[in-house]
Protein backbone atom coordinates (compact mmCIF):
# COMPACT_ATOMS: atom_id res chain seq x y z
CA UNK A 1 0.00 0.00 0.00
CA UNK A 2 1.30 3.76 -1.21
CA UNK A 3 1.22 5.56 1.74
CA UNK A 4 1.19 9.68 0.99
CA UNK A 5 2.87 11.75 3.40
CA UNK A 6 2.63 14.67 5.49
CA UNK A 7 4.19 17.68 3.57
CA UNK A 8 7.30 18.57 5.50
CA UNK A 9 7.27 22.21 5.16
CA UNK A 10 3.25 22.49 6.04
CA UNK A 11 4.15 23.35 9.56
CA UNK A 12 6.70 25.63 8.16
CA UNK A 13 4.11 27.80 6.19
CA UNK A 14 1.75 27.18 9.24
CA UNK A 15 5.10 29.28 10.96
CA UNK A 16 5.55 31.89 8.82
CA UNK A 17 2.00 32.57 8.50
CA UNK A 18 2.25 30.95 4.84
CA UNK A 19 4.71 33.62 3.54
CA UNK A 20 3.44 36.60 5.05
CA UNK A 21 6.07 37.54 7.94
CA UNK A 22 7.74 41.00 7.14
CA UNK A 23 11.09 39.56 6.75
CA UNK A 24 11.78 36.81 4.81
CA UNK A 25 14.90 34.79 4.29
CA UNK A 26 12.86 31.41 3.10
CA UNK A 27 12.20 32.05 -0.38
CA UNK A 28 14.45 29.71 -2.54
CA UNK A 29 13.83 31.93 -6.03
CA UNK A 30 15.62 34.24 -7.85
CA UNK A 31 14.79 37.84 -8.25
CA UNK A 32 11.13 38.00 -9.70
CA UNK A 33 10.35 39.19 -12.81
CA UNK A 34 6.77 40.96 -13.82
CA UNK A 35 4.71 40.41 -16.89
CA UNK A 36 5.11 44.29 -17.83
CA UNK A 37 8.95 43.38 -18.09
CA UNK A 38 8.83 40.40 -19.90
CA UNK A 39 6.91 42.59 -22.62
CA UNK A 40 9.41 45.36 -22.44
CA UNK A 41 12.09 42.83 -23.12
CA UNK A 42 10.05 42.16 -26.07
CA UNK A 43 9.32 45.20 -27.03
CA UNK A 44 13.71 45.57 -27.23
CA UNK A 45 14.11 43.03 -29.39
CA UNK A 46 11.44 43.62 -31.63
CA UNK A 47 8.98 40.51 -30.86
CA UNK A 48 6.06 42.18 -31.79
CA UNK A 49 4.46 39.52 -32.22
CA UNK A 50 4.31 37.42 -28.87
CA UNK A 51 3.39 40.25 -27.92
CA UNK A 52 0.05 40.71 -30.08
CA UNK A 53 -0.61 36.56 -29.35
CA UNK A 54 -0.22 37.25 -25.80
CA UNK A 55 -2.61 40.00 -25.18
CA UNK A 56 -4.96 39.81 -28.07
CA UNK A 57 -4.94 36.31 -30.66
CA UNK A 58 -4.19 33.38 -28.39
CA UNK A 59 -6.63 30.59 -28.33
CA UNK A 60 -7.61 28.97 -25.42
CA UNK A 61 -7.83 25.52 -27.04
CA UNK A 62 -6.86 23.16 -24.98
CA UNK A 63 -2.64 23.05 -25.94
CA UNK A 64 -1.09 20.27 -27.24
CA UNK A 65 -0.20 17.21 -24.26
CA UNK A 66 3.05 17.74 -23.02
CA UNK A 67 3.27 21.50 -24.25
CA UNK A 68 2.85 23.75 -27.93
CA UNK A 69 5.99 22.87 -30.09
CA UNK A 70 6.51 26.73 -29.96
CA UNK A 71 7.42 26.58 -26.32
CA UNK A 72 9.78 22.90 -26.77
CA UNK A 73 11.74 24.99 -29.42
CA UNK A 74 12.79 27.60 -27.10
CA UNK A 75 13.48 25.14 -24.27
CA UNK A 76 15.26 23.10 -26.34
CA UNK A 77 17.92 25.61 -27.30
CA UNK A 78 19.39 25.68 -23.50
CA UNK A 79 20.54 21.81 -24.45
CA UNK A 80 23.29 19.80 -26.87
CA UNK A 81 21.88 18.53 -30.51
CA UNK A 82 20.81 15.17 -29.08
CA UNK A 83 17.77 17.53 -27.23
CA UNK A 84 15.32 18.57 -29.93
CA UNK A 85 11.39 19.76 -29.16
CA UNK A 86 10.64 16.15 -29.79
CA UNK A 87 12.76 15.44 -26.48
CA UNK A 88 10.75 17.81 -24.23
CA UNK A 89 7.96 17.36 -21.73
CA UNK A 90 6.22 20.28 -20.55
CA UNK A 91 4.75 20.76 -17.20
CA UNK A 92 2.80 23.32 -15.13
CA UNK A 93 6.28 23.72 -13.12
CA UNK A 94 8.26 20.85 -11.77
CA UNK A 95 6.36 19.64 -8.88
CA UNK A 96 3.92 17.50 -10.75
CA UNK A 97 7.53 16.80 -12.96
CA UNK A 98 8.67 15.08 -10.37
CA UNK A 99 5.66 12.98 -9.43
CA UNK A 100 5.03 12.00 -12.95
CA UNK A 101 8.64 11.10 -13.08
CA UNK A 102 8.91 8.74 -10.29
CA UNK A 103 5.62 6.79 -11.46
CA UNK A 104 7.20 6.66 -15.31
CA UNK A 105 10.29 5.22 -14.63
CA UNK A 106 9.41 2.85 -11.18
CA UNK A 107 5.28 1.89 -11.66
CA UNK A 108 4.20 -0.91 -13.02
CA UNK A 109 2.53 -0.78 -16.61
CA UNK A 110 -0.57 -2.95 -18.20
CA UNK A 111 2.03 -4.52 -20.42
CA UNK A 112 4.57 -5.67 -17.27
CA UNK A 113 4.13 -9.77 -17.40
CA UNK A 114 3.29 -10.89 -13.74
CA UNK A 115 5.86 -13.31 -13.67
CA UNK A 116 8.68 -11.39 -14.23
CA UNK A 117 7.78 -8.06 -12.62
CA UNK A 118 9.65 -7.37 -9.27
CA UNK A 119 9.09 -4.41 -6.97
CA UNK A 120 12.19 -1.51 -7.91
CA UNK A 121 14.50 -0.09 -6.13
CA UNK A 122 14.97 3.43 -6.08
CA UNK A 123 18.24 5.53 -4.52
CA UNK A 124 17.65 9.08 -3.30
CA UNK A 125 19.50 11.62 -1.27
CA UNK A 126 18.14 13.46 1.84
CA UNK A 127 18.17 16.05 2.90
CA UNK A 128 16.43 17.28 0.21
CA UNK A 129 13.32 18.60 -1.48
CA UNK A 130 10.62 16.41 -0.21
CA UNK A 131 8.95 15.39 -3.34
CA UNK A 132 12.51 13.73 -4.41
CA UNK A 133 12.77 12.04 -1.25
CA UNK A 134 9.28 10.82 -1.23
CA UNK A 135 8.51 10.54 -4.79
CA UNK A 136 10.09 7.09 -5.62
CA UNK A 137 8.08 5.37 -2.70
CA UNK A 138 4.99 7.10 -3.42
CA UNK A 139 5.16 5.62 -6.83
CA UNK A 140 5.32 1.83 -4.88
CA UNK A 141 9.57 1.43 -4.81
CA UNK A 142 11.75 0.28 -2.26
CA UNK A 143 14.09 3.08 -1.50
CA UNK A 144 17.28 3.23 0.13
CA UNK A 145 18.19 7.11 1.28
CA UNK A 146 21.82 8.11 1.20
CA UNK A 147 22.68 11.01 3.79
CA UNK A 148 24.63 13.56 2.73
CA UNK A 149 26.88 15.71 5.11
CA UNK A 150 27.96 19.25 5.82
CA UNK A 151 31.01 17.73 6.73
CA UNK A 152 32.10 16.10 3.59
CA UNK A 153 31.18 19.42 1.89
CA UNK A 154 27.42 18.03 0.93
CA UNK A 155 29.34 15.95 -1.42
CA UNK A 156 27.94 12.99 -3.06
CA UNK A 157 30.10 9.69 -2.75
CA UNK A 158 29.79 7.55 -5.93
CA UNK A 159 31.09 4.54 -3.54
CA UNK A 160 27.87 5.20 -1.52
CA UNK A 161 25.74 4.75 -4.07
CA UNK A 162 27.64 1.67 -5.50
CA UNK A 163 26.98 -0.04 -2.34
CA UNK A 164 23.35 0.75 -2.03
CA UNK A 165 22.68 -0.38 -5.39
CA UNK A 166 20.67 -3.73 -5.42
CA UNK A 167 19.47 -5.76 -8.44
CA UNK A 168 16.14 -4.00 -8.99
CA UNK A 169 18.01 -0.98 -8.72
CA UNK A 170 15.90 1.31 -11.47
CA UNK A 171 16.58 4.78 -10.30
CA UNK A 172 18.46 7.54 -9.29
CA UNK A 173 17.41 10.54 -7.84
CA UNK A 174 19.54 13.55 -8.02
CA UNK A 175 19.53 16.85 -7.26
CA UNK A 176 22.04 19.82 -8.44
CA UNK A 177 22.93 22.55 -7.94
CA UNK A 178 21.64 21.22 -4.53
CA UNK A 179 18.87 22.50 -2.30
CA UNK A 180 18.92 23.00 0.56
CA UNK A 181 22.14 24.10 0.87
CA UNK A 182 23.34 25.52 -2.91
CA UNK A 183 26.25 23.19 -2.94
CA UNK A 184 27.62 21.82 -6.35
CA UNK A 185 29.46 17.94 -7.20
CA UNK A 186 32.58 18.34 -9.46
CA UNK A 187 32.17 17.26 -13.56
CA UNK A 188 34.21 13.87 -12.44
CA UNK A 189 31.12 12.91 -9.71
CA UNK A 190 28.55 13.67 -12.42
CA UNK A 191 30.83 11.44 -15.20
CA UNK A 192 31.60 8.71 -11.96
CA UNK A 193 27.38 8.60 -11.38
CA UNK A 194 26.45 8.14 -15.02
CA UNK A 195 28.81 5.21 -15.72
CA UNK A 196 28.04 3.53 -12.62
CA UNK A 197 24.38 4.18 -14.01
CA UNK A 198 24.96 3.11 -17.58
CA UNK A 199 26.36 0.11 -16.19
CA UNK A 200 23.41 -0.80 -14.03
CA UNK A 201 21.07 0.33 -16.68
CA UNK A 202 19.50 3.05 -13.69
CA UNK A 203 17.75 5.91 -15.16
CA UNK A 204 18.83 8.89 -13.75
CA UNK A 205 16.73 12.12 -12.81
CA UNK A 206 18.83 15.52 -11.81
CA UNK A 207 16.63 18.12 -10.63
CA UNK A 208 18.36 21.30 -11.99
CA UNK A 209 16.20 23.88 -11.39
CA UNK A 210 19.37 26.02 -9.72
CA UNK A 211 21.31 25.07 -13.46
CA UNK A 212 22.34 28.60 -14.71
CA UNK A 213 22.27 30.19 -11.64
CA UNK A 214 26.36 29.02 -10.83
CA UNK A 215 27.95 32.02 -8.99
CA UNK A 216 31.16 30.70 -11.57
CA UNK A 217 30.09 29.93 -15.02
CA UNK A 218 32.97 27.49 -15.29
CA UNK A 219 31.75 25.21 -12.08
CA UNK A 220 28.16 24.18 -14.01
CA UNK A 221 28.44 20.93 -15.31
CA UNK A 222 26.39 19.54 -18.21
CA UNK A 223 22.94 18.75 -17.50
CA UNK A 224 22.02 15.15 -17.10
CA UNK A 225 20.00 15.44 -20.60
CA UNK A 226 22.79 15.62 -22.51
CA UNK A 227 25.57 13.74 -20.22
CA UNK A 228 23.30 10.44 -20.28
CA UNK A 229 21.04 8.92 -22.78
CA UNK A 230 19.02 7.65 -19.88
CA UNK A 231 19.13 10.98 -17.78
CA UNK A 232 16.15 12.96 -17.08
CA UNK A 233 16.86 16.96 -16.56
CA UNK A 234 14.06 18.83 -14.70
CA UNK A 235 13.97 22.48 -14.54
CA UNK A 236 11.41 25.14 -13.81
CA UNK A 237 11.41 28.61 -14.72
CA UNK A 238 10.81 29.79 -11.01
CA UNK A 239 14.19 29.33 -9.55
CA UNK A 240 16.94 30.74 -12.41
CA UNK A 241 14.18 33.45 -13.84
CA UNK A 242 11.63 34.23 -10.86
CA UNK A 243 8.98 33.39 -13.00
CA UNK A 244 7.00 31.81 -10.46
CA UNK A 245 3.83 32.50 -11.67
CA UNK A 246 4.24 31.50 -15.17
CA UNK A 247 4.08 27.92 -13.76
CA UNK A 248 6.52 26.34 -16.47
CA UNK A 249 8.26 23.30 -16.14
CA UNK A 250 9.13 20.47 -18.23
CA UNK A 251 11.78 17.03 -18.43
CA UNK A 252 14.17 16.80 -20.87
CA UNK A 253 15.47 13.41 -22.35
CA UNK A 254 17.32 12.06 -24.68
CA UNK A 255 15.48 8.71 -24.30
CA UNK A 256 12.09 9.13 -26.23
CA UNK A 257 10.75 5.18 -25.53
CA UNK A 258 11.48 6.69 -21.62
CA UNK A 259 9.82 10.06 -22.86
CA UNK A 260 6.71 8.22 -24.03
CA UNK A 261 6.34 6.49 -20.41
CA UNK A 262 6.21 10.07 -19.33
CA UNK A 263 3.74 11.19 -21.56
CA UNK A 264 1.44 8.20 -20.75
CA UNK A 265 1.78 9.06 -16.95
CA UNK A 266 1.61 12.81 -17.39
CA UNK A 267 -1.73 12.29 -18.96
CA UNK A 268 -3.56 11.47 -15.96
CA UNK A 269 -2.13 14.28 -14.25
CA UNK A 270 -1.65 17.44 -16.07
CA UNK A 271 -2.07 16.99 -19.52
CA UNK A 272 -2.60 20.12 -20.74
CA UNK A 273 -0.31 23.69 -19.99
CA UNK A 274 -2.09 26.87 -20.22
CA UNK A 275 -1.45 28.67 -23.32
CA UNK A 276 -0.90 32.25 -21.47
CA UNK A 277 1.61 30.53 -19.75
CA UNK A 278 3.46 28.61 -22.82
CA UNK A 279 3.73 32.29 -24.51
CA UNK A 280 5.00 34.29 -21.09
CA UNK A 281 7.58 31.15 -20.58
CA UNK A 282 8.54 31.97 -24.50
CA UNK A 283 9.00 35.58 -23.29
CA UNK A 284 10.62 34.97 -20.19
CA UNK A 285 13.34 32.08 -22.29
CA UNK A 286 13.96 34.81 -24.91
CA UNK A 287 14.99 37.04 -22.48
CA UNK A 288 17.19 34.66 -20.75
CA UNK A 289 20.65 36.53 -21.05
CA UNK A 290 19.13 39.52 -19.23
CA UNK A 291 16.89 38.43 -16.51
CA UNK A 292 19.85 35.72 -15.79
CA UNK A 293 22.44 38.69 -15.66
CA UNK A 294 19.89 40.57 -13.32
CA UNK A 295 19.32 37.75 -10.82
CA UNK A 296 23.39 36.48 -10.62
CA UNK A 297 23.78 40.32 -9.93
CA UNK A 298 21.82 40.42 -6.92
CA UNK A 299 23.24 36.89 -5.98
CA UNK A 300 26.43 38.00 -5.68
CA UNK A 301 25.82 41.21 -3.91
CA UNK A 302 23.81 39.19 -1.73
CA UNK A 303 26.64 36.84 -0.88
CA UNK A 304 29.30 39.61 -0.16
CA UNK A 305 26.70 40.42 2.37
CA UNK A 306 26.07 36.63 3.55
CA UNK A 307 30.35 35.96 3.72
CA UNK A 308 29.86 39.02 5.99
CA UNK A 309 27.66 38.10 8.27
CA UNK A 310 28.86 34.62 8.72
CA UNK A 311 32.29 36.19 9.58
CA UNK A 312 31.18 38.95 12.29
CA UNK A 313 28.75 35.93 13.88
CA UNK A 314 30.82 32.75 13.24
CA UNK A 315 30.75 32.24 17.16
CA UNK A 316 27.07 31.36 16.70
CA UNK A 317 26.93 30.51 12.63
CA UNK A 318 28.55 28.35 10.30
CA UNK A 319 28.32 27.08 6.83
CA UNK A 320 29.86 25.13 3.73
CA UNK A 321 29.60 28.22 1.31
CA UNK A 322 27.12 27.62 -1.39
CA UNK A 323 28.74 27.95 -5.18
CA UNK A 324 25.28 27.77 -6.65
CA UNK A 325 21.75 28.71 -6.99
CA UNK A 326 20.02 31.01 -4.07
CA UNK A 327 20.06 28.90 -1.07
CA UNK A 328 22.10 28.27 1.43
CA UNK A 329 22.31 25.83 4.52
CA UNK A 330 23.20 27.16 8.07
CA UNK A 331 24.23 25.67 11.14
CA UNK A 332 23.32 27.19 14.38
CA UNK A 333 26.10 26.70 16.79
CA UNK A 334 23.59 28.10 19.85
CA UNK A 335 21.28 26.53 22.44
CA UNK A 336 18.36 25.94 20.14
CA UNK A 337 17.59 23.36 16.98
CA UNK A 338 16.72 24.60 13.80
CA UNK A 339 13.18 23.67 14.76
CA UNK A 340 13.59 26.10 18.01
CA UNK A 341 15.18 29.12 16.02
CA UNK A 342 12.82 29.09 13.48
CA UNK A 343 10.18 29.49 15.75
CA UNK A 344 12.00 32.35 17.49
CA UNK A 345 12.43 33.54 14.29
CA UNK A 346 8.88 33.80 13.29
CA UNK A 347 7.93 35.63 16.51
CA UNK A 348 10.54 38.11 15.37
CA UNK A 349 9.13 38.21 12.06
CA UNK A 350 11.86 36.61 10.12
CA UNK A 351 11.04 33.99 8.08
CA UNK A 352 13.80 30.57 7.58
CA UNK A 353 13.01 26.88 6.71
CA UNK A 354 14.05 24.62 9.27
CA UNK A 355 15.51 21.33 8.89
CA UNK A 356 12.67 19.24 9.44
CA UNK A 357 11.31 20.60 5.83
CA UNK A 358 14.14 18.72 3.84
CA UNK A 359 14.80 15.76 6.67
CA UNK A 360 10.74 15.38 8.22
CA UNK A 361 11.37 13.86 11.70
CA UNK A 362 14.91 12.46 11.22
CA UNK A 363 16.52 15.91 11.87
CA UNK A 364 19.67 14.87 13.61
CA UNK A 365 22.48 17.12 14.92
CA UNK A 366 24.58 16.51 11.41
CA UNK A 367 21.77 17.66 9.20
CA UNK A 368 20.76 20.41 11.74
CA UNK A 369 20.74 22.95 9.08
CA UNK A 370 18.10 25.56 8.43
CA UNK A 371 18.26 27.53 4.90
CA UNK A 372 17.93 30.93 3.81
CA UNK A 373 17.58 31.92 0.59
CA UNK A 374 19.45 35.04 -0.87
CA UNK A 375 18.29 35.51 -4.29
CA UNK A 376 16.06 38.67 -3.98
CA UNK A 377 16.48 42.35 -3.58
CA UNK A 378 14.90 42.40 -0.89
CA UNK A 379 17.58 40.28 1.52
CA UNK A 380 19.41 42.99 2.84
CA UNK A 381 16.61 44.25 4.84
CA UNK A 382 16.19 40.74 6.32
CA UNK A 383 19.37 39.75 6.76
CA UNK A 384 19.85 42.99 9.16
CA UNK A 385 17.20 41.98 10.98
CA UNK A 386 18.94 39.13 11.77
CA UNK A 387 21.74 40.82 12.75
CA UNK A 388 19.41 42.51 15.01
CA UNK A 389 18.36 39.35 16.50
CA UNK A 390 21.40 37.74 16.75
CA UNK A 391 22.95 41.02 18.82
CA UNK A 392 19.61 40.69 20.86
CA UNK A 393 20.36 37.20 21.98
CA UNK A 394 24.31 36.59 21.56
CA UNK A 395 25.01 37.12 25.32
CA UNK A 396 22.08 34.37 26.29
CA UNK A 397 23.44 32.44 24.09
CA UNK A 398 26.98 32.70 25.16
CA UNK A 399 25.90 32.27 28.48
CA UNK A 400 24.27 28.70 27.73
CA UNK A 401 26.76 27.71 25.64
CA UNK A 402 28.99 27.76 28.05
CA UNK A 403 27.11 26.23 30.72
Amino acid sequence: MVVITTPWSKKHKKLTKFGSLPYNLSNSFAETVSCQQLIDYCYERGDIALIEEYQKSHSLEYTPNGGSLDLREEIAKFYGPKITADNILVFPGAQVAVQTAAFAVLGRTEDDDDTSWTQPHAIVFTPGYQSLVEGPRHAGSEVTQIQLQASKGWQIDVEEVKQAIQPNTRYLVLNQPYNPAGTLIPASTQEALVAVARQHTIVVLCDEVYRLLEHDDDSRIPAMCDAYERGLSIVTQSKPWGACGVTIGWIATQDLELKERLWNVQYFGCACPSRASELQGIMVLRASDQILQRNLQIIRSNMKLLDAFLEQYKEFFSWVRPTAGAVAAVYFKGPWTTEELGQHLAEAGIGVKPAYCFSGENVVDEVDYFRIGYGESSMPTALRKLKEFADRHKDKWRSQMSS
